[in-house]
Parts: structure tokens; C-alpha cells; sequence
């Protein structure tokens, strides 16, 4: 059955775009999506540009797109059975291409499934470098800053400490220091260029099949400069491999564990293909920069503006493993034991404990990646959205696409109460949101669930306590004005950062 339809009184539905053009120019499109919901409800259909498509907030609706449908076992006449995929990326591949072009974000089918199993080995639980590597590029982050403390807007710092441990799990110990080194000074360019040519990803993803509008000298120019930091880095790593063959007739566990991604990349694919490794780190490179980067700045602006959070996570750290400069950092098992960490962490970024038993990090009010789709690859359905009562399923063909806000999903009130919109950890500490499910959902779900999760949570829990450890006074500038959650300006390109940035004033003294 029919859902309910997002009504338009223009034609080829602009006035919706006119909308949500309204809500980008004040810098909070991601409000546009949830005010759309509360006007037309969990599951809707619209009409844009002459094509149909369907937005939902359903988790029902969520699950079958990234899961349930994901892999679909269908019997052939002969009795043999081959399996389909109802939903696929649809045109982001061509959106993409020219920053990212053939990788893990960007195939579908095989060439996925091929992606995947070479990043997998990367973001194992066990390997002990990674955690090295965190507190080295932490304590370079915290000896930037005055002793004394002072104002810092903490934005581009944690955007360069991500890409710096981003740079490690991709390339080893050979190109992870960008403050030395054949890519030195190139990072603040990368940094700029890298938003620039995000943006204008986000921007051809909106326009859908009139992505090709939006391909101009300065999203060219910004994609050739962060190709060239890529290509850098990926030669210098080159070098470094003297003797590949050597890497494959090494197969011990410690050995293998301490991979660098390049080294699995050199063992897999044609030496001389300098395009599938810049493909492929780049690939890595957005997801390990930008969502961790992101995720720390809107931590740090909560905490900020929750003092009576703040002391009780002060408090926790102080027990576990003491304040001041001077105090031990965190181990491991430490961080395992901070269960208000964990719950705090849970409302901003957080991690919960999947039917495995592992460790994953997740995001409540800024999800990484807050707006997604899919596109029907045949005729299919959704289980609720159609009917007068909205329970009944939902006709989507092949070629239709079906987006999913979950920043929208994250603030219902039917889900996690009336204060949603409120940054309130302890409502993670009973059981009333136990059986959450798909209605939460910041790392993605199903097959395609994010394979740096474990990486990103150890990242987070270990920089959050740290800074808070040497700066335990921390507060917001008394020139910053009070916005409320959601309404502050958001720069939303394929993650949402605070366009703002994040300013703190920080003190060891408390």
C-alpha cells in the first residue's frame, strides 16, 4: 500500500528543494530532516525532479534495507539457489569518483566484498601498536597546548590527531608523522581541500541524476591537491617496502598483525597500480578522519556545556586513574572499568556490547554519517509504512531510492523519550532502552557495518580521558553565545561537523 506523500505545490517538487536550500543557507539542514518528519510522518514518499522516492525513520524499514534484503536467497527452476541484493548504492559511485574513486564507500558486489576483507585485518581488537600509536598522538596534541591552558578551538587539532593515527593503520610507522617528513606542510592544505571537495560530494549526492552540474575548476582543483598527499604518502610507503615477497612468506601471527594496510595492499594487488592504493587509503582516510574528528569536537562541546556531566566523568577518572599532568595515562583496562565514560560516550559518541560480546562505538545526538540511501536494484518492499495505519508494507521498484536520516531516528520521542532532543548519558544506565535495536544506529548496520568501530571507540575513550585528565577544568568561553542542542550551525558534507568549530577554555587547575 501507498504511504503517506510529502505533498508539493511546485512543479517537480521545488519547493522542497527551495526548503531545504532555506535551512542550508542558516547552516542546520539536518533540522530541515527532522521538521519534514514531524510534518509527514516516520515513512513518506516524494516526488523530486520527476523521480519517486521514499524517506523513512522506521527502523523496521532500516533493517530490511541494510540487512534483511541485503542478501536474499531466491530458488531457480532448477532447483539450485543464487543469491540477489534488493538495494545497492545506486549512483554514488559516480558522485564519488572523482575524490574517492574505486573503494570500500564507493562498490558494491565483489569488488566490496574484496575491499572489506583486506581492511578487516587492520581494525583487530588485538593489535597493540594501534593503542601505542593513540597515546603518542595524543600526548603530541596535549604538548601543543599552553601549560597554563587557555581559549583553543579544538576542531582542526582533533581533525589533525585523527588523521595522523589514520595515516598509522594505513601506512605504518613510515608516513604517520605529518609534521615531519615529505608531507609536512601539506597537511593544513590537504585539510582545507579535503572539506572543499567533501562538500561538493554532498552536494552532487543531493542532486542525484544531475550530479555532473557540479563539476567545476574548484572541486577539480581540491581533489587533485588531496590526491597528491595521498600519492605522497603512498610513495614514501612504497619505498619502505624493499621486499614485498618477504612480507608474504611471513606468516606469523605477530608479523601479520602488525600490518600496515599498505603491506596487505602490496601482498594483494599489482605493484605498479598507484591508483588502487590511493583508491583504497582514501577510502580509509574519510572514515577514520572525519567521523573520529567529528565525533571528539561534539563530545567536547557537550561536555563543555553539561558541567554537572563533566564533574561526575572527572570524578570517575580521578578514581581510576588520578588528575594532573603528572598523573599515569590510562591503560586499557582502565578505560574498560569507566562506566560513566561509557554511558557519557553513548549519548555523544558511545559503544555498547553487541550479541558477541565486542566493544562497539556508536553516536546518539551527532551521528558520523547523519543522512544515507540506498537504491533498489529489482521490485522489493518495506515491511511498515503503507496504509491508513502505517503498518502496512511499502512498494519500492527497481531504481527508486530509499533514504534514511538517522539524526531524525536518533530524537524520537517515542524511542527515547520526551527530552530526546536533551544530552542526558543516564538514560543509557537502566534498562529502558535495552532493546533499542535499529533505532540506533550511528555506525551503520548489517553487512556493511563500520569495520573501525573498535578503533574509533578505543580513540575516543582514550583522548576524552586524557585531556580531561591534564585539563580538568574545562568550560565554554565566555564569548561563545548559548545555542541549544541542534540548533547550533552545523556544516554537514558527508559527516556533520559544528560550523562553529569547538572552543574550549581549559584549565589544570580546578
Amino acid at each position: 500500500m501507498s504511504p503517506r506523500t510529502w505533498s508539493s505545490t511546485w512543479p517537480f517538487g521545488l519547493d522542497m528543494l527551495a526548503q531545504a536550500l532555506k535551512y542550508a543557507r542558516a547552516m542546520n539542514i539536518l533540522q530541515f530532516f527532522v521538521d519534514v518528519v514531524e510534518q509527514n510522518g516516520t515513512t513518506f514518499e516524494q516526488v523530486l525532479l520527476g523521480a519517486r522516492g521514499i524517506d523513512t525513520i522506521d527502523p523496521e524499514n532500516i533493517e530490511a534495507v541494510l540487512s534483511t534484503n541485503f542478501d536474499v536467497k531466491l530458488m531457480r527452476i532448477s532447483g539450485s539457489p543464487e543469491v540477489f541484493t534488493d538495494y545497492g548504492l545506486g549512483l554514488r559511485a559516480v558522485h564519488f569518483q572523482p575524490l574517492l574513486g574505486s573503494g570500500i564507500f564507493t562498490q558494491d558486489g565483489s569488488l566490496w566484498k574484496r575491499s572489506r576483507s583486506l581492511l578487516r585485518p587492520q581494525f583487530s581488537v588485538n593489535r597493540s601498536q594501534d593503542f601505542e600509536q593513540i597515546t603518542r598522538c595524543v600526548q603530541d596534541l596535549i604538548d601543543s597546548l599552553p601549560n597554563e591552558g587557555g581559549t583553543v578551538d579544538f576542531q582542526p587539532l582533533f581533525f589533525k590527531l585523527t588523521l595522523k593515527t589514520t595515516m598509522f593503520l594505513l601506512f605504518g610507522d613510515s608516513v604517520s608523522d605529518v609534521d615531519g617528513g615529505e608531507v609536512a606542510g601539506q597537511e593544513s592544505e590537504f585539510s582545507q581541500s579535503f572539506s572543499l571537495a567533501q562538500d561538493y560530494l554532498a552536494h552532487r549526492g543531493r542532486l542525484g541524476q544531475f550530479y555532473w552540474l557540479l563539476y567545476n575548476r574548484a572541486f577539480r582543483d581540491a581533489c587533485k591537491k588531496c590526491h597528491h598527499f595521498v600519492d605522497t604518502a603512498v610513495d614514501k610507503a612504497l619505498r619502505s617496502v624493499t621486499n614485498p615477497g618477504k612480507l608474504v612468506e611471513d606468516t606469523s601471527a605477530e608479523r601479520r598483525s602488525n600490518h600496515s594496510f599498505i603491506d596487505t595492499l602490496t601482498e594483494e594487488t599489482q605493484m605498479g597500480n598507484r591508483k588502487v592504493f590511493r583508491d583504497q587509503c582514501f577510502n580509509v582516510l574519510l572514515a577514520g578522519r572525519d567521523t573520529t574528528g567529528c565525533c571528539l569536537s561534539w563530545t567536547f562541546r557537550l561536555l563543555a556545556r553539561h558541567q554537572h556531566v563533566l564533574e561526575k566523568l572527572r570524578y570517575e577518572i580521578a578514581s581510576v586513574c588520578g588528575l594532573g599532568a603528572d598523573a599515569e595515562p590510562p591503560t586499557r583496562d582502565q578505560l574498560r572499568q569507566m562506566a560513566y565514560l561509557s554511558v557519557v560516550i553513548k549519548e555523544g559518541p558511545s559503544h555498547s556490547r553487541n550479541s558477541k560480546g565486542f566493544m562497539i562505538s556508536v553516536l546518539r545526538l551527532y551521528p558520523s554519517v547523519p543522512v544515507n540511501s540506498r537504491e533498489a536494484t529489482r521490485m522489493t518492499t518495506l515491511p511498515v509504512g503503507g496504509g491508513p495505519d502505517g503498518r502496512s508494507p511499502v512498494l519500492v521498484r527497481p531504481g527508486e531510492a530509499v533514504g534514511y536520516c538517522v539524526y531524525a531516528m536518533h530524537r524520537r520521542r517515542d524511542i527515547y523519550g520526551e527530552d530526546a532532543d536533551l544530552f542526558r548519558p543516564e538514560r543509557w544506565e537502566g534498562d529502558e532502552l535495552k532493546n533499542v535495536g535499529w533505532a540506533y544506529l550511528p555506525w551503520n548496520g548489517g553487512p556493511r557495518l563500520c569495520l573501525g568501530q573498535h578503533f574509533a571507540l578505543l580513540e575516543i575513550s582514550y583522548t576524552v580521558c586524557r585531556i580531561i585528565q591534564v585539563f580538568p577544568n574545562i568550560t565554554v568561553p565566555p564569548s561563545e553565545p548559548h545555542v541549544d542542542i541542534g540548533k547550533e550551525k552545523q556544516n554537514l558534507t558527508l559527516v556533520v561537523a559544528c560550523a562553529d568549530g569547538c572552543r574550549l577554555s581549559l584549565s589544570p587547575e580546578l
